[in-house]
């Protein structure tokens, strides 16, 4: 009765339409596991950066906002093969996807598949799914297994590793940033001391702690002995002219040569030689400048480990979970009528394509 149906039908139908469905059927009706599916979403928040619209306003209004590049650290690093390395320790997530119960079509490493790890990979990246929502800065982790416990275990895995990321990541940033001033800073420190102990060597080798200073002084002194032989020499003049026999003429004589030598003298050690102290003042300008820009430096290089210190701490990025994952209490996939259905749907258009086809080849013929 059947196979008197099945020769009116024709074969091209039966093919196309009948024995596809049949199948289908049978697949999706006994053979294919229920696969239990478990999500959770995440952002990662900074407080610095600014976020658009959405729930990132709301974020804003808080005083936080997303962290584009952490983001998709995250999201990579979930898709990565060493994130599957880190799942499948003690072989769990092979295990778990291998179990018997699981048909012969899900299962790992199914009809044919190897058992390398790049082909657990393959399986792998069928199974996980991340999307991130740029408008609202929220990360979809979707986890697909076959039972609701294992959905869950690996999508709280993720999640944490994901954390884990992102944590490192912001660890990482923040201490290239400190060691990096801190290296500044240890250099000015050095140079600093080093130009120090080069002023102290200068000060004790010549004598002088400051010679413009010395050398002020110096200025006065002559200036004191100048008005000193002007005022003998007046005395002298006078004396001579009133008194020319007076005793005091060779006393006053010799005070102002004696006056005049010592201005002479004073006058070399300001300027005249190598070692005068305009010679000297020219050298120590040269180490006290060392030294000022030194500690200069140290002060800036300072400033900006200062500064550094308070960039990390403003550009901390931490995960934020949003929804947790959930333990699924009933099966999403596969959706069973509905492939059902579209197989007979797509036979049906297959049929009558097909069914044109052959019809305008034969009208052709004729």
């Amino acid at each position: 009765m059947i196979a008197e149906r099945l020769k009116k039908v024709g074969p091209l139908f039966l093919f196309t339409v009948i024995i596809p469905t049949l199948l289908a059927i049978i697949y999706f009706g006994f053979i294919a596991s229920d696969v239990y599916i478990s999500e959770s979403r995440f952002t990662v928040r900074s407080p610095e950066k600014s976020t658009p619209t959405g729930l990132g306003a709301l974020f804003k209004s808080s005083g936080f906002a997303n962290s584009g590049d952490e983001v998709y650290a995250a999201q990579d690093y979930v898709e990565s093969r060493d994130a599957l390395n880190a799942l499948n320790r003690n072989q769990a997530f092979a295990r778990a996807y291998s179990a018997p119960s699981i048909s012969v079509f899900d299962r790992f490493p199914g009809l044919g598949g190897g058992k390398t790890f790049e082909d657990l990979y393959k399986y792998y990246k069928k199974k996980v799914e991340v999307k991130y929502e740029s408008s609202s800065s929220i990360v979809t982790l979707t986890m697909r297994a076959y039972t609701p416990q294992d959905a869950k275990r690996f999508n709280e895995q993720l999640l944490e590793m994901a954390e884990a990321t992102v944590n490192t990541m912001n660890e990482r940033g923040r201490q290239d940033l400190i060691r990096f001033a801190q290296r500044e800073v240890d250099d000015a420190k050095a140079n600093s001391q080093k130009s120090a102990s080069a002023l102290s060597s200068y000060r004790n080798a010549v004598g002088i702690v400051d010679p413009e200073k010395q050398a002020t002084v110096q200025i006065q002194m002559i200036s004191k002995l100048q008005d000193e032989l002007i005022a003998t020499r007046t005395q002298l003049t006078e004396t001579r002219t009133v008194s020319p026999q007076n005793p005091q003429i060779e006393v006053l004589a010799a005070r102002a040569q004696s006056l005049n030598e010592e201005i002479n003298k004073q006058l070399g050690l300001v300027a005249g030689n190598s070692q005068s102290l305009s010679s000297r003042a020219a050298q120590y300008q040269r180490v006290l400048l060392e030294n000022q820009f030194a500690e200069k430096q140290l002060a800036s290089a300072m400033a900006a480990l200062d500064d550094a210190r308070n960039e990390a701490n403003r550009k901390q990025a931490y995960v934020e979970r949003i929804v947790q994952p959930n333990l699924p209490d009933e099966p999403l996939e596969p959706r069973r009528l509905r492939g059902i259905v579209s197989t007979l749907i797509l036979g049906l258009v297959a049929w009558g394509i097909i069914s044109m086809l052959v019809a305008g080849m034969l009208e052709h013929r004729d």
